[in-house]
């Protein structure tokens, strides 16, 4: 290796910066717990003394959380300036400076975009896509579009769903957790008697149902052409959501709201689920990803991608058990070059590093103030 290429691995971090900012929905999103008509993230980049700087950005839910993260980010990157930029080594020292807070909130997420960001450097520094530097083949990732069917009437989310099959997505995800059981089965005949058959139907409660109706509801959907459900009842409780796991034909997903490899190990042993997500945010990054995916791997469970697209596009490439990504076009907005979709298969980008590059202009005009 040129000793000038080798020389680039070797970076140091200089600071961390953050930028709030707030992206609208072509469709606004209605959960069972939240609406949603922007999208706050958090744009955060790791700057290091040898000029490389790497990209990430995080979902915050809220503008408030958004905004008070940036301070956050930047007092973070006081702690961390003058460290090599070693993602594991990293992830410790973050740990260990929010060890007495704890990492609950939204602390995983601004560990996780720093982490994230240390591994774009690392690869725009080699001048390699995220894939390639992590060992694995760049591949084409099955993707279902989730950028609608929220919870609407059943015709407006049946002429929704066919428009969310446009750029070939042979799957779409709607989500479910009407206060009567009847209306969500109603959506859920009219979006599937509209979709043709081979286009895969994931339903999402958001963690809307008790115990006692997930026992019901489960099991009154196994007839009705659902791929799987996601997150029936709290996303922590793995003793009950193993016994509705057990009850429904219908796979169970969860793991998007598991904060480190430890949750994903408690999911797995349990028998919580039949199928794995993971978000970038929660997971650890990348590194937090890597190793989840081992455990998946080791317990046979397939694994998806909740939100991040575009990073998560490259991680699932060299996931063992790689099942599908989550399309939402949140950051698009705020992007040089967005995901590619192709015939419903998501398309890593070929750009060193993951392929975050910022759009200046977009970033100003939806910064939060």
């Amino acid at each position: 290796m040129p000793e000038k290429e080798h020389a680039m691995h070797h970076l140091t971090i200089r600071s961390l910066s953050a930028t709030p900012v707030a992206v609208p929905l072509k469709r606004p999103l209605r959960t069972s717990s939240q609406i949603f008509s922007t999208v706050p993230l958090l744009i955060v980049e790791l700057s290091t003394q040898e000029g490389i700087t790497g990209n990430a950005y995080g979902f915050c839910y809220t503008d408030v959380i958004a905004r008070s993260m940036q301070t956050v980010v930047t007092d973070l990157g006081t702690v961390l300036a003058g460290q090599r930029v070693a993602p594991h080594s990293l992830s410790k020292r973050i740990a260990q400076h929010f060890k007495l807070i704890g990492l609950g909130g939204p602390l995983p997420m601004v560990a996780s975009t720093v982490d994230v960001a240390a591994w774009d450097a690392l690869a725009v520094a080699a001048g390699m896509p995220l894939a390639d530097l992590l060992g694995a083949e760049r591949r084409p990732v099955p993707a279902y579009n989730s950028c609608g069917l929220s919870l609407i009437g059943p015709q407006e989310a049946a002429d929704e769903a066919e428009e969310l099959l446009a750029g070939g997505f042979r799957a779409v995800k709607m989500r479910l957790g009407r206060p009567n059981f009847a209306d969500d089965l109603a959506a859920v005949r009219a979006v599937r008697g509209r979709l043709p058959s081979e286009v895969a139907l994931m339903v999402d409660f958001n963690q809307a149902l008790t115990f006692a109706d997930a026992m019901q509801r489960c099991p009154a959907l196994d007839d009705e052409g659902i791929y799987w459900i996601e997150e029936p009842i709290r996303h922590d409780d793995y003793m009950h959501l193993a016994q509705v796991s057990a009850t429904s034909k219908t796979p169970i997903q969860i793991g998007e709201n598991c904060v480190g490899a430890r949750s994903v190990a408690e999911a797995l042993e349990t028998i919580a689920s039949d199928y794995l997500m993971f978000d970038l945010d929660r997971i650890g990054g990348v590194t937090g990803w890597r190793v989840a995916a081992g455990l998946a791997a080791a317990h046979n469970r397939e694994v998806s991608s909740h939100l991040s697209p575009e990073v998560s596009a490259h991680l699932l490439a060299g996931t063992a058990t790689m099942h599908w990504l989550e399309y939402v076009d949140w950051a698009a907005a705020l992007l040089q070059e967005p995901l590619r979709i192709v015939d419903g298969m998501a398309i890593a980008s070929e750009l060193a590093g993951n392929g975050l590059r910022w759009d200046a202009e977009a970033v100003a005009r939806y910064r939060l103030s």
